[in-house]
This record gives C-alpha cells, sequence and structure tokens, in this order.
C-alpha cells in the first residue's frame, strides 16, 4: 500500500464566531500566554508569538503517550493571521493518543461591531485520529466562544 491509502482520509475542524472586539483585542487574547490558558484550559510552556518558537501543552496521558502536545509557531500575521503545529500523541496507542500530526489556524477579519475569528484545526487523519477528531471538534467549539469573553475582560481595562 502507498503512504495515502494507509493515512486515510484526512478532516479538519472549523469555527466561526464575531466578536465585538477591535481585531488588536481579540489578537492579544489569541497570542498572551497567560490569556491562552483561560480560554483554552491548558497553560502553554515557554510560548511567544514568534515563527519557529516552540512551545508546549500538557494535557491527560494515555498508553505509551505522556500528555505532552508538542507546538512550534508556524506564521505570525498580528491581528490577521496566527499559525501553529500541533503535534502529539504515540504510535503505539490507538483512539485517544494516538499519533496526532496537525496545525492550528486562527484567522481575523474586521467585522461589523468587530471581529470575525475563524479557527480550523486541520490534518486529522481518519480512522487513527477519529478519538482526537471527535474529543477536539466539541472542545474548540466550547473554547472559542471563551476567547470573547476574555477579550472583553481585557478591553475594560
Amino acid at each position: 500500500m502507498n503512504d495515502a491509502a494507509l493515512q486515510g482520509r484526512s478532516r479538519e475542524i472549523a469555527v466561526d464566531e464575531v466578536f465585538p472586539h477591535a481585531p488588536e483585542v481579540i489578537w492579544k487574547t489569541l497570542t498572551t500566554g497567560e490569556l491562552m490558558a483561560r480560554w483554552l484550559g491548558m497553560t502553554p510552556a515557554g510560548f511567544e508569538p514568534v515563527v519557529g518558537n516552540r512551545f508546549t501543552y500538557r494535557t491527560t496521558p494515555a498508553g505509551e503517550w505522556d500528555g505532552t502536545i508538542h507546538c512550534e509557531v508556524l506564521e505570525v500575521v498580528p491581528n490577521q493571521r496566527f499559525v501553529y503545529a500541533w503535534k502529539g500523541g504515540h504510535e503505539a496507542n490507538a483512539g485517544y493518543g494516538s499519533r496526532l500530526d496537525t496545525v492550528v489556524t486562527f484567522t481575523l477579519e474586521r467585522a461589523e461591531g468587530g471581529t470575525r475569528l475563524r479557527l480550523v484545526h486541520s490534518g486529522f487523519v481518519l480512522p487513527r485520529n477519529d478519538s482526537a477528531y471527535r474529543n477536539m471538534s466539541g472542545g474548540w467549539s466550547e473554547v472559542v466562544p471563551r476567547i470573547g469573553s476574555i477579550a472583553g475582560e481585557q478591553k475594560e481595562q
């Protein structure tokens, strides 16, 4: 079998929200480590919004996987686009904790009365990443709206 046949089909998660805040306020909320920890629910270790910067998140370990998510900043266009690699899991695991090699992209656009934020988390290979795809689809839908709440607090300061 060739690599394409072994990989299965690739899926992505997309979440769109419009927030009543300027792109600069949303950007700060997306790219400040302490604020990321609040809306995402995981604290980034070693994070800086600089291309090439490597950082990690920690979550629940499973099987051979220690629960570390390895990330690398791939693109930074202030107030417009923020992209990073999101890798984790282990080859020996099936289901939760299987090997994951994905990319998270945030795109910001001015919208009537605020900012349209689009999150795309791409590269889920099914069936291997079925569990991650299901869990993270619900997770992103839950955490992206928090960005607006935290941005609102920043605006008031």
